[in-house]
C-alpha cells in the first residue's frame, strides 16, 4: 500500500504499522540512514532505466526494474514492513548502476539500494541456507590472506588434471549450481611475485602514488598488479604499496553491510594517509567507486569525516591517473585487434569510459572494436554470480556472445571480476579468445612483447 505522501519529499521516519488484528508491526526502515524520501520522489517512473537494468532484460518483471524497486522502497518509508518478497526483489539487484547514467531525472538510485540494502542486512532475518552462504562469503573474500590460503590447492586442482575430470563428471552441477559457479570463476593461477614496498619512478619523478592491490586480484591476478606497477614507473610514478593492507570494504558496502565497510575504510586510511601520495591508485573498479565514496561512508565519524574526504579526493583510477600525466614512456607496436568491455563500476558509477580507450587506441598496430550493448552487466557484480548463479550465467552468455561476435582476439576489461565472469561464460561456449586486463596491454607495448610474440607466430606452425 501507497500512501498520499509519495512524491511529497516528506522525510523519512519509522513507522508502525497496526493489522486487521491490531497487532503492530514494525516499518520496513530505522532512522540510520533510511532510503531518503526526497531522492525516491525524483522518480517521474518514465521508464528510460528499464533497457539498461539486468533483471528486467532477463524477466521483464516492473518489480525488478530500478523504478519498481524504488516504489517498493516508499512503501517501506510510509511503513510496510519488510516482506520476504520486497527483500528478493532489492537482493535481485546487480548494483551495476547502468540506470544511474540512462536516468533523465537525475536519480541517486546508487545511493537508495545501498541504503536500502544496509536496512535489509540489519533488519530482515534471512533464511539459514541464504544466511549460511553470506557468511561463508564475507569470511573469505574480503581477507586477502585468507584468499591466498587458497592459492596452493587451487594450483594444485588445476594442475592435476582434477579439474577436468570433475568437469567430465558433472559432480558440481548435480551439487548445486553455487559450486559449479564457484569453481568456474577460479582462473588459471600462475606462480608471480608480489610487488616490493616502493617502486621508484623510470627517469624524472612526476608522482608519487599509493597503489591497492586488492583482495581477488592480491589473491588471482597478482599478474595484474605487478603489471600496473611497472606501467606506474614507466610513466614516472613512485609507487607505494605498504605492507598488511587489507580490503577496502566495496564487497561489503555494496551488500549491505556498511559497518563491515567502514572498519575497512578506517583500516585503509590509516594505513595509507602518511605516505605522501599525490594519488591513491587503483585497478579494480568494484573497489575504485567505494573508495571515491569514502566521504559518504564515514562522513558520520567524527574522527574520520573530513580524512575520509582528503583520502576520497585522492583516488584515480589506473585509467585516470595515466591520462591525465599523458604518456612518456615509449608505446611499441602490439598488432592486435581489441574488443574492450566496460566493467560497470568504471563505467556506470565513475563515468570512465573513454579513458581506457584513450590509452589503447595509443598503441600502434593495435585496432579497437566495441561490443554491442556494452551497458549491460555480463552478470558478476561482486558476489551476485555467486548468490544468484543461473541468472548470472545468462547474463554472462550474452556477453560472451557480444565478444565473440566482435572477431576479436583478446578481450580487455579493468574489473578481476568481469575478467571471470566473461571467461567461464566463454568457456561455456568453446569460445576462443585471450583475455587481459588493460595494465596488462599497456605493459606489454611498453615492454615491446609484442615484437616477441610476433617472432614466436612466425617460427610456430599454426
Amino acid at each position: 500500500m501507497v500512501d498520499a505522501t509519495w512524491g511529497t519529499g516528506e522525510p523519512p521516519r519509522e513507522v508502525l504499522r497496526r493489522d486487521v488484528l491490531g497487532a503492530v508491526d514494525e516499518g520496513a526502515f530505522d532512522d540510520r540512514h533510511p532510503p531518503r524520501a526526497d531522492q525516491i520522489a525524483d522518480c517521474v517512473h518514465c521508464g528510460f532505466c528499464l533497457p539498461s537494468c539486468p533483471t528486467y532484460v532477463l524477466w521483464g518483471a516492473e518489480a525488478d526494474s530500478p523504478r519498481g524497486r524504488i516504489y517498493l522502497m516508499n512503501e517501506g518509508v510510509n511503513g510496510e514492513p519488510l516482506s520476504e518478497s520486497m527483500v528478493a526483489h532489492f537482493d535481485a539487484c546487480l548494483g551495476c548502476m547502468a540506470c544511474v547514467p540512462a536516468c533523465p531525472s537525475g536519480v541517486k538510485y546508487d545511493r537508495l539500494i545501498e541504503d536500502t540494502r544496509a536496512q535489509v542486512e540489519r533488519r530482515f532475518p534471512r533464511g539459514p541456507r541464504d544466511r549460511a552462504l553470506r557468511t561463508a562469503i564475507f569470511a573469505l573474500f574480503p581477507y586477502p590472506r585468507r584468499l591466498r590460503l587458497l592459492r596452493g590447492p587451487l594450483r594444485a586442482y588445476q594442475n592435476t588434471g582434477l579439474r577436468r575430470l570433475v568437469a567430465r563428471s558433472g559432480l558440481l552441477e548435480r551439487l548445486g549450481p553455487t559450486l559449479a559457479t564457484l569453481e568456474s570463476l577460479a582462473p588459471r593461477l600462475r606462480k608471480v611475485a608480489p610487488p616490493p614496498r616502493r617502486v621508484a619512478a623510470r627517469g624524472t619523478r612526476r608522482a608519487v602514488v599509493g597503489m591497492l592491490t586488492g583482495c581477488v586480484q592480491g589473491a588471482f591476478f597478482p599478474e595484474v598488479n605487478s603489471a600496473t606497477v611497472r606501467v606506474l614507473a614507466a610513466e614516472g610514478c613512485d609507487v607505494v604499496i605498504p605492507p598488511g593492507q587489507g580490503c577496502c570494504g566495496a564487497l561489503s558496502v555494496h551488500n549491505g553491510r556498511r559497518d563491515e565497510a567502514a572498519r575497512f575504510a578506517r583500516r585503509l586510511i590509516d594505513t595509507f594517509e602518511n605516505t605522501g601520495m599525490d594519488y591513491f591508485v587503483v585497478n579494480a573498479a568494484g573497489c575504485g567507486s567505494s573508495l571515491k565514496d569514502y566521504g559518504e561512508l564515514l562522513a558520520d565519524d567524527p574522527a574520520y569525516a573530513t580524512r575520509a574526504k582528503h583520502f576520497a579526493a585522492k583516488v584515480r583510477d589506473l585509467s585516470e591517473v595515466l591520462v591525465d600525466l599523458g604518456p612518456v614512456a615509449p608505446r611499441h607496436p602490439l598488432p592486435r585487434t581489441v574488443a574492450y568491455h566496460d566493467a560497470c563500476h568504471l563505467a556506470h558509477a565513475q563515468g570512465i569510459r573513454a579513458q581506457p580507450r584513450a590509452l589503447l587506441r595509443g598503441i600502434p598496430g593495435l585496432e579497437l572494436r566495441e561490443i554491442a550493448d556494452p551497458e549491460l552487466c555480463c552478470g558478476s557484480a561482486g558476489v551476485w554470480n555467486i548468490l544468484n548463479p543461473v541468472p548470472a550465467a545468462e547474463l554472462g552468455d550474452r556477453k560472451a556472445a557480444n565478444v565473440l561476435a566482435t572477431g576479436a582476439e583478446l578481450l580487455v576489461t579493468a574489473n578481476p571480476g568481469c575478467l571471470m565472469q566473461v571467461a567461464a561464460a566463454l568457456r561455456r561456449r568453446g569460445g576462443s579468445i585471450a583475455l587481459a586486463h588493460t595494465a596488462q596491454v599497456l605493459d606489454a607495448s611498453i615492454r615491446d612483447l609484442g615484437r616477441e610474440t610476433q617472432r614466436q607466430e612466425q617460427v610456430t606452425p599454426r
